[in-house]
């Protein structure tokens, strides 16, 4: 069982480096927006190194482990091309997650039941070179079974359809979403996993899955990104950190 304690939130800058790719120029810095970021009360910097280099960069991945004072939780596809950057990195944190060059952002968790013997291998020499594993699904006992069995440290809940469903007006669906998450991060805490979720939650969505006892971390991204256009960024966090705070402040009481 996890020890319960402070809900640590993480923030994810991808989209940082969208807006600066858009242009071709240096301009948002992604490691500046990270030490914002830090200041702001983020308890960790996400950042998602795709195939294609959509947005951020092997060298913003450099520059991250040079000049963080958090942890990086370095998002990453199977692939032995990313195997080996985050060998050689050896960031605090790596998430598997699917990744299809069609997509416009990760969609759903992935497959691991199915590739379970091909994952474990894959995994075996990120936890030796002493990163913690984690692997983004969806909230389904037989994928977070296949996650325990392949030795897997955390598991990140996929949040991406009880959001969808909150945005839609489709209430129902939301609260099934959410129980779903709810029961899964219990089975997952009972299995010695640490559970963390994230995908898609903004102010309205975020505090139920905040208030879930077993989760331990969120990661938040683009939401954030987009509303610091408005607010600022040191603002827009520090918003979503008393909103994270008062959520588990709730849960404890």
């Amino acid at each position: 069982m996890a020890e319960r304690g402070k809900l640590r939130l993480g923030v994810n800058i991808d989209h940082v480096a969208t807006v600066r790719n858009a242009r071709g120029g240096d301009y948002p810095d992604p490691l500046r927006a990270a030490k914002l970021a830090e200041q702001a009360g983020a308890d960790g910097i996400t950042a998602h190194l795709r195939e294609d280099r959509r947005h951020i960069s092997d060298a913003d991945i450099e520059g991250l482990m040079d000049v963080l004072s958090v942890p990086l939780n370095f998002e990453m596809a199977a692939t032995d091309e990313m195997q080996q950057i985050a060998l050689r990195h050896k960031p605090h944190a790596v998430c598997i997650v699917p990744e299809r060059r069609e997509e416009r952002t990760t969609e759903g968790g992935l497959e691991v039941a199915r590739e379970e013997n091909k994952l474990a291998h894959f995994i075996a020499p990120l936890r030796d070179a002493g990163c913690r594993v984690s692997i983004f699904i969806a909230a389904d006992r037989r994928q977070i079974e296949a996650a325990h069995r392949i030795g897997a440290q955390v598991i990140e809940l996929h949040t991406g359809s009880y959001c969808d469903a909150h945005a839609e007006g489709r209430f129902d669906d939301r609260d099934r979403e959410l129980a779903a998450l709810v029961d899964m991060a219990g089975f997952a805490d009972d299995l010695g996993l640490e559970v963390h979720a994230g995908h898609g939650l903004n102010y309205e969505t975020v505090k139920p899955v905040a208030a879930i006892p077993q989760v331990m971390e969120l990661n938040i991204g683009h939401f954030l990104i987009g509303e610091a256009i408005f607010l600022g960024l040191d603002p827009a966090i520090r918003k979503m950190r008393a909103l994270v705070d008062d959520a588990r402040a709730d849960q404890v009481a």
